[in-house]
């Protein structure tokens, strides 16, 4: 990410939000989402800064930000938007997975948002899915309390092929024998490079009980979406997870002014540093928010 500065709003329970800024022109606030923080979406964020002023929070429980603090839910994340949209006068926002989630409440809950882009998200839509997902965290989280954290980082990977039975991938016919210690120096090393404000992996994992809360939440209220009166583009890629297509499926049916796009480029971490192609995703949120 190009020289960036750091700022913080005060949610309406107390929380610090810190979040990182850069560019100018139109604001736009980006949410990343499970297992990472505010430092995943930079790359995204510098490609924006030509055309917008982009703001990157820590969602609460991650790197600059408070705790997760009690009740967490959907309410706090979108008590936490609403403090960021008023500090910073943005009305447009982006999302990816569960921080699509908060972007879509957000946009249901408040007037300000004008535009919304919604990349890959998982909502409540189908009971079967739903129940495979929270077997998997559930077990992710009995592996986290007894302190194995690379056992849970396998079992979290196990959403992309096991919510929905998608077509398995390649890699994963690799034993768990070479994948744990394979993780097991990916977190050490991450612990290593991250720069100041970054989150580690190590921080970070423990976050993804939450982001369950959130998918959870969900449940029975898809319906409300008709009610969004934002401008919604669902953006995914080539190949989305089953349970992830289902989702933007269920919501274009739904929403009153909105827009699907799939584009053939990119995949579920298109929107991330590293592996992704965040200057890609800036050019459909480009394009979507420069629409008449």
């Amino acid at each position: 990410m190009s020289k960036y500065s750091t700022g913080s709003v005060t949610s309406k329970d107390g929380t610090i939000i810190g979040y990182r800024q850069i560019g100018h022109g139109p604001g736009i606030i980006l949410l990343h989402g499970g297992v990472k923080g505010s430092q995943s979406l930079t790359q995204l964020g510098t490609a924006l800064s030509d055309e917008f002023t982009v703001y990157i929070p820590d969602r609460r429980g991650r790197g600059m930000s408070g705790p997760f603090g009690d009740n967490y839910g959907l309410a706090r994340e979108v008590e936490d938007m609403d403090a960021l949209l008023k500090k910073t006068d943005a009305d447009y926002v982006f999302g990816t997975s569960t921080g699509g989630i908060i972007a879509l409440q957000s946009a249901l809950c408040l007037p300000k948002i004008h535009k919304a882009v919604i990349f890959e998200l998982p909502i409540y839509v189908n009971k079967t899915e739903m129940d495979n997902y929270n077997a998997i965290i559930n077990r992710y989280d009995t592996e986290l309390s007894e302190g194995k954290l690379t056992s849970a980082m396998l079992t979290a990977s196990d959403i992309s092929s096991k919510v929905s039975n998608d077509p398995i991938s390649k890699w994963y016919f690799i034993p768990n024998s070479i994948w744990k210690p394979i993780f097991r120096i990916l977190i050490e090393a991450d612990g290593l490079i991250q720069g100041k404000n970054d989150s580690t992996i190590k921080e970070l994992i423990p976050t993804f009980h939450y982001d369950l809360i959130l998918v959870n939440e969900t449940k029975g209220k898809l319906n409300n979406y008709k009610n969004v009166s934002a401008k919604v583009l669902l953006l995914s890629g080539k190949k989305p997870f089953l349970f992830l297509k289902h989702s933007l499926d269920a919501l274009k049916t739904v929403l009153p002014n909105v827009e699907r796009i799939v584009n053939l480029e990119i995949d579920h971490d298109a929107s991330e540093n590293y592996l992704g192609k965040p200057k890609i995703v800036a050019q459909e949120i480009k394009k979507f928010y420069n629409e008449k």
